[in-house]
C-alpha cells in the first residue's frame, strides 16, 4: 500500500515524559538484524480505506498492541505469552495485509512502541509505505500546555524510530481538574500535524459533544479531525445509540473500534462453564454473562459455518459493515491470521440485521466512563 510520505527531520529535544520528575529518553533498543523487506499483499480496493479527510490509506481492519509489553497484568504478558510471540504476530499481520498498527505511549510504559520498532527493523520496514503506525498521547496530570503534545509525539517517534507516524491521537479527553484543558490538547494535536510529525490526527474516547467541538477547533487551524477511537462491538453498541457513529460519519471522521471482540467474549472461546480468561477479565466474564451472551456466540458460529468463517471473523466483519475500523488486539500468529480472514468478503443485510437483533438482547459490557460524562 503506497502512502504519501513527506519526510521531516525530527529535532532532538528534552520532551515531556511519562515520568513526572525526569524527562524521557529514548528507550534503549538492542541491535536487530535486518532481513529482506517483508512485503504485505496487495489488498482489494474494498479492503482499503482512508482515515478521515487525510491522505492516509489503511486496511479496513488493523491490529491493537495494548498487549505488547503490557505491565498492568491485564493480558498476561510474560506469563501467558512473550515478546517473541508479539514479534511473530507482527510478521504474520503484515504478511496477511494487516499493516495498520495501533499503539500508545502508555502501553507497557513505552515498551509496546519499542517492540514495534524492533519488529520494523527486523522486517526492513522504514516508513508509512510499509506499515501505518498509530500511537497516542496521554493527558497526564502535569501536562497542561499544547507544547506537551508535540513533545510527547517526538518521544514516541524516538521510541518507534520513525520521522513521523501515520496517525497521532489524544488517548483520553482531559478529565477532573484537567477537563478545561481538552482544547489545549486538541490544539497540540493540530500542531503535530502542522509540524509534520504525523499524517493524520485523531482523538480517543471522545463523546459526541467533544467530537463536534474538536472538529470545529481543528478546522479553525486548518486541520481536519480524522479519527475517533472508541469502544465498539456487538456487545457495546453505545456509539450507535448515542449518535456518535453518525456524528463521525457526518463530519468525515473515521470511527476506530477498539475491543471489537468485546475483550474476547465474542471469540467463542469463553463458554458457560468453560475456561476463564487471565487477569481482571475473569470477573467480567462470569457464568451469568457468558450464559446470556451464548445465543449471540451461537449465531456467530452458525453464520461462520455457512461462510466457512470463525466467530471472530464474523464479528470483525460486522464492525466493518457498520462503517467502523476495528483494531482487535493481536499477540499471536494464529490471532493475526484469523483476523485477516475477515478481509475479502462482507456480511449481507439479512445477516447484519439478525446479528443486530440478537446482540441487542445481550447484556452490554462496561464502556469507557468518560464517554458518558
Amino acid at each position: 500500500m503506497q502512502l504519501m510520505d513527506k519526510r521531516v527531520n525530527v529535532p532532538s529535544s528534552r520532551s515531556t515524559s511519562l515520568s513526572r520528575t525526569t524527562p524521557s529518553q529514548p528507550l534503549r533498543s538492542k541491535v536487530v538484524s535486518r532481513t529482506a523487506t517483508l512485503t504485505p499483499p496487495t489488498l482489494a480496493p474494498s479492503d482499503v480505506r482512508t482515515l478521515g479527510q487525510s491522505d492516509v490509506r489503511v486496511p479496513v481492519i488493523g491490529i491493537g498492541t495494548w498487549q505488547w509489553g503490557d505491565k498492568w497484568g491485564f493480558w498476561g504478558y510474560d506469563n501467558e505469552y512473550s515478546k517473541r510471540e508479539c514479534e511473530k504476530a507482527y510478521e504474520a499481520s503484515v504478511r496477511t495485509g494487516l499493516t495498520f498498527i495501533d499503539t500508545a505511549e502508555v502501553y507497557g510504559f513505552g515498551l509496546s512502541e519499542q517492540i514495534i520498532r524492533e519488529c520494523m527493523q527486523r522486517a526492513g520496514h522504514k516508513d508509512p509505505a510499509d506499515v501505518q503506525i498509530a500511537t497516542k498521547y496521554f493527558p497526564l496530570p502535569w501536562r497542561v500546555a499544547p507544547s506537551t503534545v508535540t513533545e510527547a509525539c517526538k518521544d514516541s517517534l524516538s521510541r518507534l524510530g520513525l520521522p513521523k507516524v501515520s496517525l497521532y491521537q489524544q488517548h483520553w479527553p482531559g478529565f477532573g481538574p484537567q477537563s478545561f484543558l481538552t482544547d489545549a490538547y486538541v490544539d497540540g494535536m493540530a500542531d503535530c500535524k502542522l509540524q509534520g510529525l504525523c499524517d493524520a490526527v485523531g482523538v480517543s474516547n471522545f463523546n459526541t459533544q467533544r467530537t463536534q467541538s474538536a472538529v470545529k477547533r481543528m478546522k479553525s487551524k486548518g486541520v481536519s479531525l480524522d479519527t475517533n477511537q472508541v469502544m465498539y462491538s456487538m456487545l457495546y453498541r453505545e456509539p450507535e445509540r448515542n449518535g456518535l457513529l453518525e456524528t463521525c460519519k457526518e463530519n468525515g471522521v473515521t470511527l476506530i473500534a477498539y475491543s471489537p471482540l468485546a475483550l474476547g467474549l465474542l471469540s467463542g472461546k469463553y463458554t458457560p462453564g468453560g475456561i476463564t480468561p487471565f487477569g481482571p477479565r475473569a470477573a467480567l466474564f462470569d457464568y451469568d454473562r457468558r450464559e446470556k451472551v451464548q445465543p449471540l456466540v451461537d449465531l456467530l458460529n452458525a453464520i461462520g459455518k455457512e461462510r466457512n468463517k470463525t466467530p471472530i471473523q464474523v464479528a470483525l466483519n460486522w464492525t466493518v459493515c457498520k462503517g467502523a475500523l476495528p483494531i482487535p488486539g493481536v499477540k499471536t500468529v494464529r490471532q493475526a491470521e484469523e483476523c485477516a480472514g475477515a478481509l475479502g468478503w462482507r456480511l449481507n443485510d439479512g445477516e447484519i440485521a439478525e446479528l443486530d437483533k440478537v446482540s441487542a438482547a445481550c447484556p452490554q459490557i462496561p464502556g469507557a466512563p468518560l464517554e458518558a460524562i
